[in-house]
Parts: structure tokens; C-alpha cells; sequence
């Protein structure tokens, strides 16, 4: 059974029944005109429950589409984002699994392994990019996951207001972005635009700092993070994460919007696309179309947090964090498998991630969406490498524990080290499914 699910925040319920009529996984027998007479097809029904409402219209056109490959495939899609992990739990726990269901990448892979079908030799599984491939692997290697989407984590920059205010490249180091605050302020512009109400932002700005704290002692991230998983690393011992990242923190607090607390995602990107801050901090690719919508001229830049000193520490952080399970014990397990076979490598699908749904494919020979943020990540990465997503290393349990610690720590009920020790208990009692 399941130890410990991941948490996902909002409020949103959207249940489409799509392609005539709704029920349980399942067949009855169709009839079909084709060439020969009339063909017997076995209607089957699939059942999907995600967490991801921005796809809903790109999900409902890849099972439109699929109705024209097969039509005895009807496709019923539930969206629910608040109480997702309980309502998925409970689904579980009473011998509901939904046909397809969704979890975070990374250490959820292994914890829902059990109701996951063993996808590794399908042609989705060959389709992936090896980055991808690896975030949607369980410890023992098998690919018990689908992404969702490809990603991109990254500090967003108005490219005109750092032009206005003399800064002529995106600073890589602490100096250097404190020298562009200070430059940023005398134009009168507000540094940076926050979304601190939200729990799963802190996560983003937070693995660009474990990225860097593991570089420093010369271990993988995810090494590092086992360690304070299980209790063997202390925060203080890494410099980049009790005085780096606090200090970022405090600096964007200092010199960004009013009231962090109140603003939320929607809030941060409404302050950023209409001028208000320079930077947009803890965000990523998903948000390109919501500030092109308030403002379809503003010219966005995308850089690495400047975690220390050391330029080439400042990278932008790619993979998928998103992954899609097939119920293994579904009866309807081999049409579902079919149906993602062929979204993952039709020319359909490969159009599909950018032209419909317009996010980074997390599949080979794809073509990327046409927005300034993938283009900006494919030019860097030609010299510049990708830093590790290591948010997938820790259960989602932990990093809402770990952004409630945050926000109590901004909001002065909790000091720098109190904050510190509560992370690291988290850590260990949530970090793992283990």
C-alpha cells in the first residue's frame, strides 16, 4: 500500500465525460460499417484521472483525435486538482484504480510501482529523451511512468527592463544580481515579482541551490538528497543552502512585490507581464502563454538562479516532473498502452506537445513549441549544460511541508535555524516512500 502521497494545491474540478457515454472499465460489443460488411469491434472504455486542469483542452483534442484510429475506444477524462492525492488514495484503497492516473515524477515513481503497469520495452517508453526516460524510472530501472510534458525551471526576466536599467547580461552570480537590484531600483523598478502563497514554488528555487550544494561536495543531487533523507546531512555543512538560498530569499522579499504571502501564482505573473518586477521567481515554461495573454510584446528572457560566486553554477534546470501511470491490473490495460503508444510516436503526437498543448516534448524528434522559452532553453543548452531536477528526488509530502516551512520563515514566526531544523526533520519523515 501507499506510505505517503504527494500534495498538489488548488481548486478545481472538471469531470468530461467524452466520446458518447460514461461507466467503469470495461467492453460490450459495437458495430462497425467497414469495407468487408459490418465488422465487430469490443467497445472498450478507458478511465483517466489527472491533476493537470491547464491540459484539459489539449487532452480533450488528443482523445478527439484518437476516436478517428479507433472508435470502439471511448475515453472518459477526470481532472481534479484539489484533494487530488486524497481522493486518488482513496480511489486506490477501495479497489478503484483509474485505468490512468497521475503522480509526480522522481520518488513517486516508486511509490506507486505496485499499481503501475512495467511500461520499459514499449514504443513510448524508446520514444522518450533520456532525461525524461530517467525521471519516469523506478530504482530498479523499469519505466513505470509517462511525462506528462517536458519542463523547464528557470528565474524569468523582462529583457527591456533589464536594458533600461544598464544591466547588459542576466547576472550568474550573487554580485552580480546584487548589482542589478541596485541598478533595477534606481530606475525605479521593483526587482522581482514573488508567488510565495504557494507551497510548490519554493521547490523550483529550491533545487537550484541543492544542485549547486551537491556540486560542491562532489556528489550527485540525488546522493545528496538521500543523505538528508536519511538523517546523514545537515543543512548548515552546506553553504550554498543555509546562506545562499536564505539570502536569496530575503533579497527577493526586500526588493520584490508587496505582501509575498498574498500573492499567488496568477498574481505573480499578472505582475510580471504588466511591468511591475524585472524577475518572476520559482517558475517555469507553463507560464509563457499567461504573460503573453496580458502582454503579447513584452520580450522574456530565461536564466539560472545565481546560487553563489561561481557563474557556471547559474543554470537553467530541465526534465519532467509530471508523470502519467497506466493501472496494471486494468482490463483495459492493453488498449490503454495502445492508445500511448500512439500519442508518443504517431506524427500526431509529435505535433501534438507543441502545436496543441504547447509545451517542451518530452519525446525525441519533436518539434518545439513556437515560444520564446523553449527557444531561449534549446539556444542555451547548445553551450551550456542543464542542471539536474532534483525536486524529483523527494516526495511532494515533503516539499509542501518544506513551503509551509518557508512561508512561516518569511513571514518571521520562524527563524533562519528553527526553519533549518524543521527541514530537516521533514526530510526524513517525509522526504521517501520508504
Amino acid at each position: 500500500m501507499l506510505k505517503k502521497m504527494m500534495a498538489l494545491s488548488g481548486s478545481l474540478l472538471l469531470t468530461v465525460g467524452l466520446l458518447s457515454g460514461c461507466g467503469s472499465s470495461g467492453g460490450t460489443d459495437a458495430s462497425k460499417e467497414s469495407a468487408g460488411g459490418k465488422e465487430d469491434l469490443k467497445t472498450v472504455t478507458i478511465n483517466m484521472f489527472t491533476a493537470s486542469p491547464e491540459y484539459t483542452d489539449a487532452f480533450n483534442a488528443y482523445i478527439e483525435e484518437y476516436k478517428k484510429v479507433k472508435p470502439n475506444v471511448k475515453i472518459n477524462l477526470e481532472i481534479m486538482q484539489a484533494d487530488y492525492n486524497t481522493i486518488l488514495k482513496s480511489k486506490i484503497a477501495s479497489g478503484s484504480t483509474p485505468d490512468v492516473f497521475q503522480t509526480t515524477a522522481g520518488g513517486d515513481i516508486d511509490t506507486y510501482a505496485d499499481y503501475s503497469a512495467d511500461l520499459t520495452n514499449e514504443p513510448l517508453a524508446a520514444a522518450m529523451t533520456d532525461a525524461v526516460r530517467a525521471n519516469m524510472s523506478s530504482s530498479d530501472g523499469k519505466v513505470l511512468g509517462l511525462p506528462v510534458k517536458g519542463n523547464l525551471f528557470t528565474l524569468i526576466y523582462n529583457k527591456d527592463l533589464l536594458t533600461k536599467a544598464g544591466v547588459t547580461s542576466p547576472p550568474k552570480t550573487i554580485a552580480e544580481m546584487q548589482d542589478a537590484v541596485t541598478k533595477l531600483e534606481a530606475k525605479g523598478i521593483t526587482p522581482f515579482a514573488n508567488a510565495y502563497k504557494e507551497w510548490w514554488v519554493w521547490k523550483h528555487i529550491f533545487q537550484h541551490y541543492v544542485d549547486a550544494a551537491a556540486q560542491d561536495a562532489g556528489v550527485e543531487p540525488k546522493q545528496l538528497v538521500s543523505d538528508f533523507i536519511a538523517g546523514k546531512a545537515k543543512i548548515k555543512d552546506y553553504p550554498v543552502l543555509y546562506n545562499n538560498f536564505f539570502n536569496f530569499i530575503d533579497l527577493t522579499v526586500k526588493h520584490g512585490t508587496d505582501k509575498p504571502l498574498e500573492r499567488d501564482s496568477n498574481a505573480e505573473v499578472s505582475d510580471f507581464a504588466s511591468g511591475k518586477a524585472a524577475f518572476m521567481t520559482g517558475k517555469g515554461a507553463w507560464d509563457e502563454e499567461a504573460i503573453k495573454k496580458i502582454n503579447p510584446d513584452l520580450k522574456i528572457g530565461i536564466m539560472g538562479y545565481p546560487v553563489s560566486d561561481k557563474a557556471d553554477q547559474s543554470v537553467i534546470i530541465t526534465g519532467a516532473d509530471q508523470a502519467l501511470r497506466i493501472n496494471k491490473d486494468s482490463e483495459v490495460s492493453k488498449e490503454t498502452i495502445e492508445f500511448f503508444n500512439w500519442l508518443y510516436t504517431s506524427e500526431y503526437g509529435k505535433n501534438w506537445f507543441s502545436q496543441v498543448a504547447k509545451v517542451i516534448p518530452p519525446i525525441k524528434d519533436a518539434p518545439l513549441p513556437d515560444l520564446e522559452m523553449p527557444k531561449e532553453m534549446e539556444r542555451i543548452l547548445k553551450t551550456s549544460k542543464s542542471g539536474d531536477l532534483s525536486v524529483n528526488y523527494s516526495l511532494d509530502t515533503f516539499h509542501q511541508k518544506f513551503g509551509e516551512l518557508m512561508q512561516a520563515y518569511i513571514s518571521g514566526n520562524m527563524n533562519k535555524d528553527q526553519a533549518v531544523a524543521e527541514i530537516e526533520k521533514a526530510w526524513v519523515q517525509l522526504g521517501s516512500a520508504q
